[in-house]
Parts: C-alpha cells; sequence; structure tokens
C-alpha cells in the first residue's frame, strides 16, 4: 500500500509540477507568427484536442496547473485562448486582465468536491467548524467552499481557510496538515482511495462551469485561427463523448495518470460545449458579487460585458 500510495504522490507531482510547461518544445517558437497560442489545463477538454493532435496546424500549447496561472498569462500577452473553471475570470477581471469569454461548457456540479478521511470522522460539512479546510486561491473550489458555507449557515470565520496549490494540497492532505481539502478533477479521482471520504460536491450549488477565455488582440488580429481553432475542439469534444473509453484511453498518457481515475473523473467531469448568453453572463456576475460581498476581490466587476457571442455559433 505505502508503495502505491508513492507511485500516486508521484504521479501527482507531476501533474502540478510548476505553474506553466512547454509542451513539446513548441512554446519555443514565441509570440509571433499564425499560429495561435493555447493556456491549458490538463484534463481540460482542450487536453483532449491536444492528445489527439487535432489543432491546426501551427498551434503552440502551454500547460498550467491552474486557472489563475492562466489568466496570468493571458495578462502578460503569452497565450491568445485558454480555458478555465468559473472563478479565475471573475479575479481576474478584478485584477484589470484583459479577456473576453467566448464559450463555455454545460455544468460540471460533480466535478469538484470536498474530501476527508473517513477516520477523523466527518459526517457533514457543518463538523468541519472550527477545522482547516485547503484549496487553491481564485478557482472554482474557492466558490464552492463559499458556497457550502452559506448552505450551512456558517460564515467565512467559522472555518480556517488554507490556500494550497493542488500540488501542495495533496501531501498536506495525506499528512492530515489540513482537515479537508476542496479540489477538483482529476486531482480529485487521483486523491480517491480507500479511506478518503467525498463529503460533499457542488451539486445543488455550483454549476462549476469550464470558460473558454480569449485576449482581446487575438479577436482582432487571429479571426481566422480562433475559428479553425474552436471548429476543431467542438468536433473533438463531440467524438470524446460520444467515445469515453477511447477517450479515456488516449487522455491518460497526456494526464500522465493511470486510466482508472482518468476513466472515473471523465464519467463526471466531461460535459458538451456550450454559447455564452445572459443567463450565462448571470450567473458569472452572482459569484463575481458574492466575492465583492466578501470582500475576496477589491471592488464590484461586471462580468457581463466580457461576454462575447460572435463564436456562439460554433459552441451550440
Amino acid at each position: 500500500m505505502r508503495r502505491i500510495i508513492a507511485v500516486l504522490a508521484g504521479l501527482f507531482l507531476l501533474l502540478g509540477s510548476g505553474a506553466l510547461t512547454a509542451c513539446g518544445g513548441e512554446r519555443e517558437a514565441g509570440a509571433s507568427g499564425g499560429g495561435l497560442r493555447v493556456g491549458y489545463q490538463r484534463f481540460g477538454g482542450l487536453s483532449l484536442l491536444k492528445a489527439r493532435n487535432a489543432a491546426p496546424p501551427g498551434t503552440r500549447w502551454s500547460l498550467f496547473e491552474s486557472g489563475p496561472a492562466l489568466t496570468e498569462a493571458l495578462k502578460a500577452g503569452s497565450v491568445d485562448i485558454g480555458q478555465v473553471g468559473e472563478a479565475p475570470p471573475i479575479f481576474a477581471a478584478a485584477g484589470r486582465v484583459d479577456f473576453k469569454i467566448i464559450g463555455t461548457s454545460a455544468p460540471v456540479p460533480r466535478g469538484e468536491a470536498v474530501l476527508v478521511k473517513e477516520s477523523r470522522g466527518f459526517r457533514s460539512f457543518k463538523d468541519l467548524r472550527g477545522r482547516t479546510i485547503g484549496l487553491n486561491k481564485g478557482s472554482n473550489v474557492h466558490w464552492l467552499l463559499l458556497r457550502l458555507l452559506e448552505a450551512n449557515g456558517m460564515a467565512a470565520k467559522d472555518v480556517q481557510v488554507r490556500y494550497l496549490k493542488p500540488a501542495e494540497g495533496r501531501p498536506a492532505f495525506d499528512n492530515d496538515r489540513i482537515d479537508a481539502w476542496v479540489i477538483w478533477d482529476p486531482y480529485f479521482a487521483l486523491a480517491e482511495r480507500p479511506g478518503v471520504k467525498i463529503l460533499a460536491d457542488a451539486s445543488g450549488l455550483a454549476n462549476n462551469r469550464e470558460y473558454v477565455l480569449v485576449s482581446p488582440k487575438a479577436l482582432k488580429d487571429k479571426p481566422d485561427q480562433l475559428t479553425g481553432f474552436l471548429r476543431q475542439y467542438r468536433q473533438v469534444t463531440d467524438w470524446g463523448l460520444a467515445n469515453p473509453a477511447e477517450r479515456a484511453r488516449i487522455l491518460a498518457p497526456e494526464l500522465k495518470i493511470p486510466e482508472d481515475p482518468t476513466r472515473r473523473a471523465l464519467a463526471r467531469s466531461a460535459q458538451p460545449l456550450a454559447p455564452v448568453d445572459a443567463a450565462v453572463g448571470a450567473e458569472l456576475q452572482r459569484i463575481a458579487d458574492g466575492f465583492t460581498a466578501l470582500e475576496l476581490i477589491p471592488g464590484k466587476v461586471d462580468m457581463r460585458a466580457r461576454l462575447d457571442e460572435r463564436y456562439s455559433g460554433i459552441f451550440r
């Protein structure tokens, strides 16, 4: 058992090694040229596109550990397009990062969860009052924590929050330096093992959508490249949903994790793409207003103004 845990820990650390990694030397090509510079996270919908080598020629990929790291690259102008969860766009907007949201996904509420050790005896989220909870600041699970606190009649002061990147959260959880870990797939699936309990997921609390962000400069300078890329993205996503076994087989080597947790994570987290619209804008605005009310961002941000529907036909 110790050997299995050690192997999984090594795989997990590989997943989280560094905020930004050049893939296959492609990043060395630089920012110039006509190909799109794509920021992706392992397991996000873009991972399948990369794993199948289905992106248009000239596409350059950069790997990120989390959504906040990817939005920092958008701010720096080092990527043209990327995919993140529901909270990173809000923190990025509060940080005055210039971007537009051009697409989303169907809800993925079961793809993020609060994990605890069964041996600790926690039976409900309320049992975490006064306890230490680890999560990645500014990510989708940050919003889940706030919704769980609200749903259980608790306030932020009722728990102790430790902000940990995924690669930091797993060893902290394994070694009982935190009482609970709020995490998303595939890190969620990797952490599942005998003795680990799902205390709660986002069902009924948060939609946990994925969002496609693009820089205004790319919208202006690379419209044809974006159109071609997004069409391939849609086609490969639909293929993956229709062929789940083959999808897991192809993605596992790309994710550098075993096929079993890959399959388990995809079964609950892979969803079809969807266009952005007024309802999506209202959903994002509610999340942003919640962060503002708790002073987690410095002021009110207008998320509706960040939506751009010009590519909605591809996402339908």
